[in-house]
């Protein structure tokens, strides 16, 4: 327990490190909000990876993820970390994608122990927050540079170019997490036809999802399929 109290400690100065890079890099640095939050999304969702591996304990996963929900919220009323926060736009980013952490987390700690054939309980959480941690903001980079088959959802404007990079990156990482966390290492037959599903049905999960919920309908849509192919 005692470990895992430090643990939580180093993770959280992580995190806060984060966040400070991503300032100084906004008010010093002048660097575009789109691509400090980038850098966070990314940022947050690799230090979370460490999770599964340096707690044991989903209370002190829920005391971190409550914190910083608490710091985002906070921010959002009082106008700091505007690395963040400094978007012409609605979004329930920040808070969703606190929610999906300790989701997916949730999902892990039930699979701990249980007979789920050659894959690793890691696959649940890892897939579903990489998926969120790459791919997402890889699609967005992806859509600015290169506006190619715009669409609009609700508010949201959207491209099949991103949609587009969405989908390859998820494939990739899927295949390559798979791989990496399946005992025995099943082949590509076993491996392809979820790594597909996990591919198409997020993409489409991203492109249909707006105001930052796709934080949680990516996540939540890949543990799905996860599950249901388990």
């Amino acid at each position: 327990m005692n470990r895992d109290i430090i643990n939580t400690g180093i993770l959280a100065l992580s995190f806060l490190s984060l966040f400070v890079v991503s300032e100084f890099l906004y008010y010093k640095m002048k660097v575009n909000v789109e691509l400090t939050r980038k850098l966070v999304h990314i940022g947050t969702g690799l230090i979370t990876l460490l999770f599964p591996v340096m707690l044991g304990n989903q209370w002190l996963v829920l005391l971190l993820c409550f914190t910083f929900a608490v710091i985002s919220i906070t921010s959002l009323k009082f106008n700091f970390l505007r690395s963040i926060n400094e978007i012409d736009r609605k979004s329930h980013g920040t808070i969703s994608y606190i929610i999906s952490v300790y989701g997916c987390y949730l999902v892990y700690n039930y699979f701990i122990g249980k007979n789920i054939g050659n894959s690793d309980p890691y696959i649940y959480f890892y897939i579903p927050i990489i998926t969120l941690a790459i791919c997402d903001p890889v699609a967005a980079l992806t859509g600015k540079n290169f506006p190619i088959g715009k669409y609009t959802i609700g508010k949201d404007t959207k491209t099949i170019a991103g949609s587009l990079a969405f989908f390859v990156s998820s494939f990739i990482l899927s295949i390559s997490l798979f791989f990496a966390l399946s005992h025995g290492a099943p082949g590509l037959r076993a491996i392809l036809p979820i790594s597909f599903t996990i591919a198409i049905m997020s993409t489409i999960v991203e492109g249909l999802s707006g105001k930052g919920m796709d934080n949680i309908t990516i996540p939540a849509t890949v543990t799905l399929i996860l599950i249901l192919f388990s």
